[in-house]
Formats: structure tokens, C-alpha cells, sequence
């Protein structure tokens, strides 16, 4: 059976690499998005899905839009099933109609469809997510799931840990599909409930932001749900964005400072305790909730470390 691999990310290459492992199921062609400007220096850099498919040797072309006539041929080419893993383009007509896709899904349909389902699982504190393989249709992540497994998220779990276990559980949920397939058992496909559906919105540039108008729990979250591959920030007095790679909520008695006092108005307290301030050899943001406390951070153009170093270099309002 040829199979043609759709994807673009880690954890599509994660996942792609399973599959090449396979003696019956490696992937006579991968698509994945073409090259594009990275970084600082702007360099035109590859995927994770293209950097993989050559080091294991597999057929590779980069297509400007799957959806055109030169890119439906190269998936034509021969019989075969196609699957998409994290692909990143919209995919339409008449390419759903022409075969069979199977899409990888890092979740546990129909709860959290759409481009950022493990970020979003995180940040929603959810106990679990899972992985399913469903048939791709024109709809977001809608069409019938076929076979799915669970996944716990832990209180310290990040992107980078959390999606490193979703990779195997993917691999191997996908192989036992196109096992069943190449036997010439029939594949069960189940309608998902669209009343039970939540969205994965992508992950916009406010999502980074670690705004003190939210609690220290969901900010928290925020911090791991973001790391390592997109980032938190925080915005310091002067206006300095901070990056964030590790925090922790504190009780507010831990936190070394008084309450701010409320002003005639009763507003100093809720006024004052927004933003980020020295406690000794801690970073603290007071946040609408709680508090978090900043325990490995990035300067602009720096090298991340922990907050006691960042404060010998820089000077922050001390409580």
C-alpha cells in the first residue's frame, strides 16, 4: 500500500519517523510546506517534516499550495492512502473527494479542534488529551474518528514534554490503522458530537503576552502551555518585554511584600498589585489573582537564566 505523508512540524516529523520505521507502512512520498525566512537573520530554513524525510531518505516535495493541479498529481502519482499530521494549509476540494486522508489529530476529538489543541488543552488546565485518527473533511477537525487514545497532562507538564509523549502514542495509534487497512479489516468510523466541540484557536501574539489582568493559575499554565517552541513575555515599567521560560504560583504570604494600600477610592490595592517587582532574589508579578513568581527569564537579545542573575544585571523596584 503507498502512503503519502502531509505534514510540516516536530511532531508531524515525530510522527513521520515511526511510520518510516515500518516495514509495510513507510511513506513513498511526504508533502510539506516549502522553505521560509527564520530567525533573527531571516535564513531560509526547511520544516521539521523536510529536515526528517531526508535524513530517512524519503521522497520529498515541497509544494507552494497543495491544493493546485501540480500538487494533486504528485499525490495522484499512484494508488495510495494519504495522511495529514499537523500540516498547516487548509486542505479542499477536489483533493478530499480524490482519496482517503487520514488526519492526525493531537487531541481527543471533539474537544479541542482546530491548530493549537495541545497549547490549548494545557492552558485550559485539563487533566487529559489524548490523539485521534480521523478522515479529513471539509470541515475543522469535524469528520468521523476511527481510533483514539488518552494522554494525562501533569501539573508540570509543558508543550515540549506533553507533545513528546503524544508523538509515540500517535505512531502507534496511526500504524494500528493502517494495519487493520492493509489486512483488509474495515476501519469503524464514529460521528463526532459537534455540541460537545471546543476550539483550538491559533496562537496569536496577545496568547504570549503574561498579562497581570489574568490570575497567577492561568498565567502559569500560559508559561508551559508556550513552552519551549513559542514563548511568554512580560511587560516590565519601562516597557522592556521579559521573556518567560519557567514560573510558579505562590500564596500571597510567601510573596515578601504587604498588600498595597487602598486609596480613598479603594483602588490603590487593585491598581498597584498589576506588574513586576524584586523580592530579594525574586521576580514576582502581582496578578488579579495570586501571585507568580518568574523562575527562569530571557532578556531581549539575552540568554535565559534564573531571576537572581537577571537582577544582578538589572534593576527592578524592590518590595
Amino acid at each position: 500500500m503507498g502512503i503519502v505523508f502531509l505534514g510540516t512540524t516536530e511532531f508531524a516529523a515525530g510522527v513521520l519517523e515511526r511510520l518510516a520505521a515500518s516495514p509495510i507502512h513507510r511513506p513513498a512520498l511526504v508533502l510539506t510546506r516549502p522553505d521560509r525566512p527564520r530567525g533573527r537573520g531571516r535564513r531560509l530554513a526547511s520544516p521539521p517534516v523536510a529536515e526528517r524525510a531526508r535524513s530517512l531518505a524519503l521522497a520529498l516535495e515541497q509544494p507552494e499550495r497543495i491544493n493546485d493541479p501540480a500538487a494533486r498529481e504528485l499525490i495522484g502519482a499512484a494508488p495510495q492512502t494519504v495522511i495529514v499530521c499537523a500540516f498547516g494549509a487548509l486542505i479542499k476540494e477536489p483533493l478530499l473527494s480524490d482519496h482517503e486522508l487520514l488526519n492526525v489529530h493531537p487531541s481527543r476529538l471533539p474537544r479541542w479542534r482546530g491548530a493549537a489543541p495541545v497549547e490549548r488543552a494545557i492552558m485550559a488546565g485539563d487533566a487529559e488529551t489524548g490523539v485521534s485518527i480521523m478522515r479529513l473533511t471539509a470541515g475543522l477537525d469535524s469528520g468521523p474518528v476511527c481510533l483514539a487514545g488518552s494522554e494525562p497532562i501533569g501539573s508540570e507538564d509543558t508543550y515540549g514534554t506533553l507533545s513528546a509523549r503524544l508523538q509515540p502514542l500517535a505512531g502507534t495509534l496511526l500504524l494500528e490503522v493502517l494495519d487493520r487497512k492493509a489486512e483488509g479489516r474495515p476501519l469503524a468510523f464514529v460521528e463526532q458530537d459537534d455540541a460537545a466541540a471546543t476550539y483550538a484557536e491559533k496562537i496569536e501574539p496577545r496568547d504570549r503576552l503574561l498579562d497581570p489582568a489574568h490570575t497567577a493559575v492561568e498565567l502559569e499554565r500560559r508559561v508551559r502551555a508556550l513552552h519551549p517552541h513559542i514563548g511568554t513575555h512580560v511587560a516590565l515599567a519601562e516597557g522592556t518585554l521579559l521573556g518567560v521560560q519557567r514560573a510558579a504560583v505562590v500564596e500571597a504570604a510567601m510573596s515578601g511584600a504587604d498588600p498595597p494600600a487602598a486609596d480613598a477610592r479603594g483602588e490603590g490595592q487593585a491598581q498597584a498589585a498589576r506588574g513586576v517587582r524584586a523580592s530579594g532574589e525574586r521576580l514576582l508579578l502581582d496578578c488579579r489573582e495570586g501571585v507568580l513568581e518568574l523562575l527562569i527569564v530571557q532578556p531581549p537579545g539575552g540568554r535565559p537564566m534564573d531571576a537572581a542573575s537577571y537582577l544582578r544585571g538589572h534593576r527592578l523596584s524592590a518590595s
